[in-house]
């Protein structure tokens, strides 16, 4: 029965995004919600340039949707649902407004870095006051694999926003080619699924599937050649996310293993700035770490399926160092 609940939830989940695509994807296109690319990037990319963006929408739609339906049916709609929507939501708009700057009122940058920063922090601060009233708050983290932890007391605030930044941030700079972050992002729910549904979290669980089915469903249109693309609406909304599953289940620093390729990513672009003004010389080609592959003459889909295999390795290592260690 536990197997059958999440089997239906991924399907639903998948088949919501497969039903809206068809008629969302041309509806993004008639408004001319199109994806501006930069001059900097690989010159491979400039043909993407008008391809429909702001897919993300119908991740969160379907994500959020499912959730609401199995958690209502099979367990019950909890504290935990009503964050994780809280958090995915809300930086799922976050990330439309800087969608739409970029799009519609033809800034390409969208939103500054101190405008997207301060509402991650107030969407971070809200969360951490709900959460403290939920029977699963604890300031404590767990080091993965042991049972030793460390106790932040008031200061896991500081953790909380931190984490609901990091992530969000690293899978907004993940995305970058057809089907990377959908790919990655489904193997990383689907871990948490796993791991949730370990701790009994029913409700997170079926959360972290139904989310996974949706990306999944949205990367029939997003593999190479992508059809859409899902815009910081999908991409910040996405590791906000996982960051909240991880804090639920108090796996923050497991999340570091399970996610392990965005922070790669992240990881390239710090030591790329660091090396750059620090010596004058860059370590790789272009930073985030994919575009270093496309330069060094790897296709697209090549670099795609190779980060896909590595995720799919962390969240392996991360059930295994969680559940049989």
């Amino acid at each position: 029965m536990l197997v059958q609940v999440l089997l239906f939830t991924i399907v639903m989940g998948f088949l919501i995004t497969v039903l809206l695509s068809p008629v969302f994807i041309p509806f993004l296109r008639r408004l001319k919600f199109g994806q501006s690319i930069r001059d900097e990037g690989p010159k491979s990319h400039q043909k993407k340039s008008g391809t429909p963006t702001m897919g993300g929408i119908m991740i969160l739609l379907a994500g959020a949707v499912t959730s609401l339906i199995m958690t209502a049916k099979f367990t019950e709609t909890s504290v935990e649902i009503y964050l994780l929507l809280l958090v995915t939501l809300g930086f799922g708009l976050l990330g439309f407004l800087d969608d739409f700057i970029k799009v519609v009122m033809k800034r390409n940058l969208g939103l500054t870095s101190k405008q997207k920063l301060f509402g991650q922090i107030i969407i971070a601060i809200i969360f951490y006051l709900i959460f403290r009233t939920s029977e699963h708050f604890s300031p404590e983290m767990i080091i993965p694999g042991t049972h030793v932890s460390f106790d932040f007391g008031w200061l896991y605030v500081a953790v909380v926003i931190f984490w609901l930044v990091g992530f969000s941030n690293a899978t907004n700079l993940t995305d970058g080619l057809d089907g990377l972050l959908s790919g990655t992002a489904a193997i990383a729910f689907g871990a948490f699924a796993v791991l949730a549904w370990n701790q009994s979290q029913y409700d997170v669980a079926i959360f972290s599937i139904a989310m996974a089915g949706a990306v999944l469903g949205f990367l029939v249109f997003n593999a190479h050649p992508a059809k859409v693309f899902m815009g910081d609406t999908g991409s910040l909304a996405l590791g906000g996310a996982l960051a909240t599953v991880a804090m639920l289940t108090k796996l923050e620093l497991l999340l570091v293993i399970i996610a392990g390729v965005f922070v790669i990513e992240t990881l390239s672009v710090i030591l790329q700035v660091i090396s750059f003004k620090t010596t004058g010389k860059r370590i790789f080609k272009m930073s985030p770490l994919h575009h270093h592959y496309e330069l060094v003459g790897w296709s697209e889909w090549r670099v795609v399926v190779t980060f896909w295999s590595v995720g799919f390795l962390f969240a392996v290592l991360g059930i295994y160092l969680e559940v049989w260690l």
